[in-house]
């Protein structure tokens, strides 16, 4: 029997620390959370953002049959390490807000029961029995019910600039409050980040699924002042924010609201292009635009058509004052929580399938062969590569053909690295083949004395695009950026 103030609380597999609001209480576990795909990040004391159940069964505390396990919340750490412990691999994570720790509940001989008897003597030697009930047992806390229909990962880029001033921050940090309120956040729902555009960009929350959590940090969001540098909030957020260090979650469509308070001081055109490029959804909530006397002063005045993910009306809502921005709330969280509508999460960068033949003959020799090894991780390093992403595989041939591995044995771009290291150069004779019959896109990269009029029959039409050439293998250096944007115009056309 478990001893403690609380009977166990039911969560499941996906319950992270976050959403315990309890400082320390009993929860239950269910079982074959092993075959869910668990974050835990840390070895001992785990991180909020960490799977409870997860993390449970990495320590030890409960097997892949689930059971009670007793929660500690803690403050917040540095270095998070790493460590792989029955049969879960946690991740290392370089600070976090708050951590856990977590033991078996306490065992007793004795079982509790709902009601307690005493013995009291009276005067004259007669014992009366008293039976004293036990005050019934608290229920722990666990956060609402999640919006599961709004499968997002939602970052906010707020204005704290000048523009804006004080006392509309303050408005706006009243119109975020309701909004988060409004999308339910959670972890089987969405999970929102805030990050700050001033002169510089400052992220100021990753992605919580804790609504607790999200308004307490916005309440104490500081004022920042500065230049509107929206553009360059919006180049943070694509190129250093939706990461699984930072709570992120494979599989679920991004989505970035831009809050603007008049205008920007910066391009948003190249911002923009980023965001669409990393398969980002942009929304952009323009309040009190320019007068038309303020209109010569910005520098592009189709800022928010560029800005966004299509400018078609969708994803562009205006409010003449932040007193007025509050009626969109619903019509914002419709749109957002709406994949069918989010028509910049599927991109090239996250979506193709590519493979590589390279020559293993002895004609190319091991040195070169390395540079087109080193080629061909520049290229896996520009894809979002994962399970749900885009993927690399690569077959060596010679007179013979050696797969080297397939589109599904590396699942991230560590692994695809890690495995193009390894691959050792056959040494072989030349023989080539084609597969346009599948309706594989070919792309033909040849060398020195590779024929072109060879290269041309096995690339795709039109040749001038799917064939690239140097006249030494140090100029494969140069190739990466074409190709890819190559493969991306192919995405594009067919897609």
């Amino acid at each position: 029997m478990w001893c403690c103030a609380s009977v166990p609380a039911a969560i499941t597999c996906l319950t992270r620390g976050a959403d315990l609001l309890e400082q320390e209480q009993v929860v239950l576990c269910p079982p074959d959370c092993t075959q869910w795909r668990v974050s835990v990040f840390g070895t001992g004391t785990y991180a909020s953002v960490s799977n409870v159940c997860g993390a449970a069964i990495h320590r030890g505390v409960v097997g892949p049959g689930g059971g009670p396990v007793q929660v500690r919340m803690l403050l917040g750490r540095r270095s998070y390490m790493s460590s792989y412990s029955n049969g879960i691999q946690s991740q290392s994570l370089s600070q976090w807000t708050s951590s856990f720790s977590l033991t078996k509940p306490v065992d007793t001989a004795q079982e509790l029961s709902s009601e307690t008897s005493t013995t009291t003597s009276l005067p004259g030697g007669k014992n009366v029995k008293k039976v004293l009930k036990k005050p019934a047992a608290k229920k722990p806390t666990v956060k609402k019910m999640a919006n599961t229909e709004c499968q997002v990962e939602l970052a906010v880029v707020m204005d704290s600039s000048r523009n804006i001033g004080y006392r509309r921050f303050g408005l706006q940090k009243s119109f975020l409050s309701r909004l988060v309120t409004a999308l339910k956040v959670g972890p089987t729902g969405p999970q929102v980040g805030v990050v700050q555009a001033g002169d510089f960009p400052r992220t100021e929350v990753h992605l919580s699924n804790s609504t607790k959590t999200l308004l307490m940090s916005i309440a104490e969001l500081p004022y920042l002042g500065g230049d509107t540098n929206t553009g360059k909030a919006i180049q943070h957020v694509a190129e250093s924010f939706f990461m699984a260090e930072h709570g992120m979650r494979r599989g679920h469509a991004r989505v970035l609201l831009v809050l603007l308070d008049g205008w920007p001081s910066d391009d948003l055109e190249k911002a923009g292009e980023l965001a669409r490029d990393f398969g980002i959804n942009v929304f952009l909530l323009s309040v009190a635009k320019p007068t038309l006397e303020e209109m010569p002063l910005i520098h592009d005045q189709d800022y928010a058509m560029k800005a966004v993910c299509k400018a078609n009306g969708f994803f562009n809502l205006f409010a003449p004052s932040w007193f007025s921005a509050p009626k969109h709330i619903r019509s914002l969280t419709q749109r957002m929580c709406s994949p069918e509508a989010l028509q910049c999460s599927r991109t090239c960068l996250n979506s193709v399938n590519i493979g590589f033949l390279i020559d293993g003959s002895s004609s190319v020799g091991d040195v070169n062969f390395r540079v087109v090894i080193n080629f061909i991780k520049a290229i896996a390093q520009s894809l979002d590569i994962s399970d749900v992403g885009s993927r690399v595989g690569v077959v060596q041939y010679t007179y013979e053909q050696r797969m080297e591995f397939g589109l599904s044995d590396h699942l991230s771009k560590e692994a695809v690295v890690g495995a193009l290291n390894k691959i050792r150069y056959m040494n072989g004779g030349t023989a080539t083949g084609g597969g346009h019959q599948l309706r594989i896109t070919v792309f033909s990269v040849g060398v020195a004395w590779a024929p072109m009029q060879d290269l041309k029959a096995m690339a795709s039409a039109p040749t001038d695009r799917h064939v690239f050439f140097s006249r030494d293998f140090s100029g494969l250096t140069a190739f990466p950026e074409a190709l890819v944007r190559s493969v991306c115009q192919d995405f594009t056309h067919t897609n």
